[in-house]
């Protein structure tokens, strides 16, 4: 028998391993879904920061962004109320307008946050 015949018949006998690797999948979810999802969810924020007035703004938090509709977290009654009459008068037409996907809606719910890492220190979210 020749190298080839040999190299043929230890591939035909040899035992497919079924296990696959954690990091390719991971990285095929990470790349195509939860990318996606990061990179709208910075491009909202950049659009709030510009148009939400820095008052209100630090009483609001950015949470989710799923099928057209961005859930922002209030952590009062008033500010909620306050950021609904915006809303209502013309910043979420001027948000919608100047972001390149498909914003809905925007769903206000009350909740905290904290505004600072309790463990380190520093602000939440730095930008």
């Amino acid at each position: 028998m020749d190298d080839a015949q040999l190299r043929t018949i230890w591939q035909q006998r040899r035992v497919d391993s079924r296990v696959t690797s954690l990091g390719a999948t991971l990285g095929v979810l990470m790349k195509q879904r939860l990318g996606r999802r990061v990179k709208q969810l910075s491009e909202l924020a950049i659009l709030w920061d510009e148009v939400i007035p820095e008052n209100l703004r630090r009483h609001t938090a950015l949470e989710n962004f799923r099928q057209g509709v961005l859930t922002v977290t209030v952590d009062s009654a008033s500010h909620r109320f306050q950021l609904q009459t915006l809303l209502k008068g013309g910043i979420l037409k001027a948000v919608q307008q100047r972001f390149r996907g498909a914003l809905d809606r925007i769903r206000l719910v009350p909740g905290q946050f904290y505004s600072v890492d309790p463990e380190t220190g520093r602000p939440r979210y730095d930008v």
